[in-house]
C-alpha cells in the first residue's frame, strides 16, 4: 500500500478486493480518502469506484461480514452504501458524463476507470489506489495530484471552465477545500470560478448551504468566506453578507469594515468552539448594521439597535438558506440579540440586577454568549484587547457569584400565571401578565428574595393596588 493504512482499513480493503475478484470486476479507492491519508488527516469516508456494478459489489462485500451490514442503495444513481467498522463506504460504477448547458443534471453512461478520473473535480481528488490483482495498493495519479498536494495547490484535472460549467457546485467545493486545507487555488482555476460564477444559480439551495456549513466548520473559515466574496459567488448566494463590505466616510469620520470584522470574529470563535450554530451566530452577529447605520453630527457613525433588528432577520435568513427552523435557529437569534449585553457590562459598575437579567435572558447559553462576545473583540490595539478580555473575565466571575447566590439561570418566577388566575378567579388577561411581570422584575432587581413567600406577599400588595382580591374575600 502506498498509503499508511490501519489494520481495520487493510481488512476492509482486502474484503473489497476479494469481492471484486469474485465478480471479475475492477475496484479502486478514489478521492477524499486517498487525499486525506496522504495528508495524515483522520477520515472515515471511503469511496470505491468499480468498472462494473457498484450495487452488486456492495452486497457482495456486506455478505463477507458475519453480521452482514445493511446495504443502502439508489438504483437510479447506481450507488450503494454500507457502514462497517465505523467506516462509511460508498460504491459506484465508473462512469462518464455529458452536460447540457442549461442543466446541472448530467447524462450519465457507464465508462472506463480513466473516464471516471477525468470527471473528478480537482487533481488532488482524482488520485486512486488499486484493489486489483497485480497492482493492489498502487497509487494511480494521472494528473500529478500528489505534486499539487505537496505544493498546497487546487486545480482541476481538465479545463476548469468545462469542469465548473459541468457542475457549478465544484466552484464552492474548491473554495471549501481551500478553507479546510489552507490550500491556494491556482490562478487559472480561480479565474474560471470568476468567469462561471453565474452558473451557481442552477444549484439547489440545500447543496449550497451544505458547502457553507463545511466552510464554517473549517479551521479558518475566513479563507473560504473571503474567496466567496472575491469571486462574487457570495453576491449571489448570500448578498446580505456583501452589504457589510466597506467603510463609509463623512466629515473625515469613518467606521470599520464590518465584513472583514465579521470574518475575524468567526476565526476568533473557531479557536474556542466547534459548534456550527455558534459559528453561525458569529457570522450573523452584525448582519443588521447596514440597515441601522446612521451618521450623527458630533458623534459619528452609529448602528443603534442592530442587535434587535439582526435578531428579527434570523428567521428569514434561515428560511432562505434552508437552514433548520428549530431550536438551532432560536439559539442563533438569541446570540445575535444578546451579543452586546456582556460588552455593556464591562463599561459600568456591574449591579447584581444587571447580572441577574443577563443570566435570566441567556439561560444555559450564557457560556456560548460570553464566547461570542470575547471573539467580537478585534481591535488592532493589543492593550485595548487585553483590557476588554480582562473585563470579560470580571463579568464571568460576577456571573458565577450571582448564579451561586440567586440561581436565576433558566429561572421561572415562583408564582406562575396559572396560580395568579386561580388565586383571583381571573381568566387569561392583561392583569395576570402585569402581576406576573411585577413579581419577576422585583426579584431580578433584588427588591425581594427569590422565594414563594416574598413573591406571594408582593402579589397581594400589587393586586390590592389594582382593586383585585383573592377568591372568597370581598371589600365589605
Amino acid at each position: 500500500m502506498e498509503i499508511n493504512c490501519t489494520e481495520r482499513e487493510r481488512i476492509l480493503f482486502d474484503k473489497i478486493a476479494d469481492a471484486a475478484a469474485s465478480l471479475n470486476i475492477e475496484a479502486y479507492i478514489i478521492g477524499g480518502f486517498v487525499r486525506d491519508k496522504l495528508l495524515n488527516r483522520l477520515t472515515k469516508d471511503i469511496d470505491i469506484v468499480t468498472v462494473g456494478d457498484g450495487i452488486e459489489l456492495a452486497h457482495r462485500v456486506a455478505g463477507m461480514y458475519p453480521f452482514s451490514p445493511p446495504v443502502s442503495y439508489f438504483k437510479n444513481f447506481g450507488t450503494a452504501q454500507i457502514w462497517v467498522d465505523d467506516f462509511d463506504v460508498e460504491f459506484v460504477g465508473a462512469r462518464k458524463e455529458s452536460y447540457r448547458n442549461e442543466s446541472r443534471n448530467p447524462n450519465v453512461v457507464p465508462g472506463s476507470f480513466q473516464d471516471d478520473q477525468h470527471r473528478r473535480d480537482f487533481t488532488i481528488n482524482a488520485m486512486a489506489i488499486s484493489l486489483n490483482p497485480g497492482s493492489f495498493g498502487m497509487l494511480i495519479d494521472p494528473f500529478d495530484g500528489r505534486i499539487d498536494l505537496a505544493a498546497g495547490i487546487l486545480k482541476t484535472p481538465l479545463d476548469p471552465n468545462q469542469t465548473f460549467s459541468d457542475d457549478p457546485l465544484r466552484m464552492m467545493r474548491g473554495i471549501r477545500f481551500a478553507s479546510q486545507l489552507g490550500f491556494r487555488i491556482e490562478d487559472k482555476t480561480l479565474q474560471a470560478i470568476i468567469d462561471n460564477v453565474n452558473r451557481i444559480r442552477i444549484i439547489s439551495q440545500e447543496r449550497i448551504t451544505d458547502e457553507l456549513n463545511k466552510i464554517l466548520l473549517s479551521t479558518k473559515p475566513s479563507i473560504g468566506l473571503d474567496l466567496l466574496y472575491k469571486t462574487r459567488l457570495l453576491h449571489i448566494i448570500f448578498p446580505l453578507l456583501v452589504d457589510l463590505v466597506g467603510a463609509e466616510y463623512k466629515d473625515g469620520v469613518g467606521h470599520k469594515d464590518n465584513f472583514y470584522h465579521t470574518l475575524q470574529v468567526v476565526d476568533n470563535i473557531c479557536i474556542n468552539t466547534t459548534d456550527l450554530w455558534l459559528r453561525w451566530a458569529a457570522l450573523l452577529h452584525d448582519i443588521a448594521k447596514p440597515a441601522t447605520k446612521r451618521f450623527e453630527e458630533g458623534h459619528g457613525w452609529t448602528f443603534h439597535g442592530h442587535e434587535v433588528v439582526g435578531g428579527r432577520m434570523i428567521p428569514r435568513i434561515f428560511t432562505d438558506l434552508k437552514l433548520p427552523l428549530n431550536d438551532k435557529m432560536k439559539f442563533v437569534r438569541k446570540m445575535v440579540e444578546l451579543h452586546l449585553r456582556p460588552i455593556s457590562l464591562t463599561k459600568e459598575n456591574i449591579t447584581d440586577s444587571a447580572i441577574r437579567r443577563l443570566l435570566f435572558d441567556a439561560g444555559d447559553d450564557i457560556d456560548s454568549l460570553m464566547t461570542l462576545c470575547e471573539a467580537d473583540i478585534t481591535s488592532k490595539n493589543k492593550y485595548k484587547v487585553r483590557r476588554y478580555l480582562e473585563n470579560f473575565e470580571m463579568v464571568r466571575e460576577r456571573l458565577q457569584e450571582v448564579e451561586e447566590k440567586d440561581r436565576v439561570r433558566n429561572w421561572q418566577p415562583p408564582i406562575t400565571g396559572e396560580m395568579i388566575m386561580a388565586i383571583f378567579g381571573l381568566p387569561p388577561c392583561k392583569s395576570v401578565g402585569d402581576l406576573k411581570n411585577a413579581i419577576r422584575e422585583a426579584i431580578l432587581d433584588g427588591e425581594i428574595p427569590n422565594n414563594y413567600e416574598a413573591a406571594h406577599e408582593l402579589l397581594l400588595r400589587k393586586a390590592a393596588e389594582m382593586n383585585l382580591l383573592p377568591q372568597g374575600r370581598s371589600n365589605q
